[in-house]
């Protein structure tokens, strides 16, 4: 098996925040869940997010997917609202009430984004990012951290 490209890592990717957010939600059913899977997924899709707007969506813009980036920027919006509101839920360790319909609702806007990414955006990185720019963003899946105060591009004021 050759070396993991950049669309297979992110593509990975996309599959450990799902899975961290499934095991949640299936625990959701059986009374108090432990929130760490959700915590740990949530973070992470902060993080990818961060990766995808500052190192990815650069490069396929200027590459001229101008329009499939504008509709990924919006709906990393979207999600991210979700995402704040999940935390604020979740701040004391204790599950709040909304946080079955938050998580309905971020999955429903992940299982429609995830593939586009996948199938439009994705494949285009092995010819859009110099090498340079495919071993920074490997290292920053691997390692990487969202900045503190980042925020998503389409709720920057």
């Amino acid at each position: 098996m050759g070396i993991e490209t950049v669309a297979e890592a992110l593509e990975r990717e996309h599959h450990e925040i799902d899975g961290g957010i499934g095991t949640f939600s299936a625990a959701l059913t059986g009374g108090a869940p432990d929130p760490g899977p959700l915590t740990r997924a949530t973070a992470a899709l902060r993080r990818h997010i961060y990766l995808e707007e500052e190192f990815l969506f650069p490069p396929l813009r200027a590459a001229g997917l101008v329009m499939p980036v504008f509709v990924m920027v919006r709906e990393h919006g979207e999600m991210w609202k979700i995402l704040d509101a999940l935390d604020d839920e979740l701040r004391d360790g204790a599950v709040g009430a909304s946080v079955p319909g938050l998580l309905h609702d971020l999955q429903e806007q992940l299982e429609a984004h995830n593939p586009k990414e996948e199938q439009i955006l994705y494949p285009q990185t092995e010819q859009v990012l110099s090498p340079a720019a495919k071993g920074e963003l490997r290292e920053l899946l691997e390692a990487g951290r969202t900045p503190a105060g980042w925020v998503c591009e389409a709720l920057r004021s």
